[in-house]
């Protein structure tokens, strides 16, 4: 049986947590290189598959769906919402996941702000991640049948395999504009892939590669 979006989603979410654990609990800078690019592999990638796949559906079929991809949008930059249901953008310092993860991503583990650079990339990403599966996809899944749910889930997976691997926040984040400046660019990010180090998991982009 396919997954439904939010199941997707979700599980997307959870194995960034897990990465970024083994982020943190790697006991040299190898094995911290590694997880650093599985972290980023899979956080651009999943960035662009929402914003391509997931967020004109908020668009489509919600009420108030267009402040809302607006603000989830954002939210892969700010942490968001009123408690009246108008969106507000906080804009913090520090709160935009697309450049941190870019200066993350090319940061050496031997780098001091290194460890710091990952908590506050994750701190304000586990916020997107709070509201977003508590609030803004059980608001799609309600609005979607059964099925609708289970092809937006398919698509946000194929999807995924021909985005960029890497941050590129100037990039447009939305359709059509992002789909083409994409298919420029993952080839490069794919190309670099093979030469990047990477743990033995599953659903490597190059497993092999050590």
């Amino acid at each position: 049986m396919s997954s439904r979006i939010i199941d997707a989603i979700k599980t997307d979410h959870r194995e960034l947590e897990d990465y970024y654990k083994k982020i943190l609990n790697s006991t040299s800078d190898k094995e911290k290189a590694q997880w650093q690019n599985q972290f980023t592999w899979e956080l651009a990638r999943h960035s662009i598959g929402e914003e391509l796949v997931v967020y004109p559906q908020f668009e489509k079929n919600l009420p108030d769906g267009r402040a809302m991809a607006g603000k989830d949008r954002k939210e892969h930059q700010s942490v968001c919402r009123s408690q009246s249901n108008t969106f507000l953008l906080l804009v913090n310092n520090a709160s935009q996941v697309k450049e941190q993860l870019k200066k993350f991503q090319n940061m050496k583990p031997s780098d001091p702000l290194f460890q710091p650079t990952i908590t506050a990339l994750m701190q304000d990403l586990s916020e997107h991640i709070k509201e977003e599966e508590s609030q803004d996809l059980p608001k799609l899944e309600d609005a979607l049948a059964p099925e609708e749910s289970e092809n937006l889930s398919r698509s946000f997976g194929r999807t995924k395999m021909f985005v960029p691997s890497r941050s590129h926040p100037s990039a447009p984040d939305k359709p059509p504009f992002e789909t083409a400046i994409g298919l420029m660019t993952s080839p490069i990010d794919h190309l670099a892939d093979l030469f990047r180090k990477w743990p033995h998991t599953s659903g490597m982009p190059n497993p092999s590669t050590k």
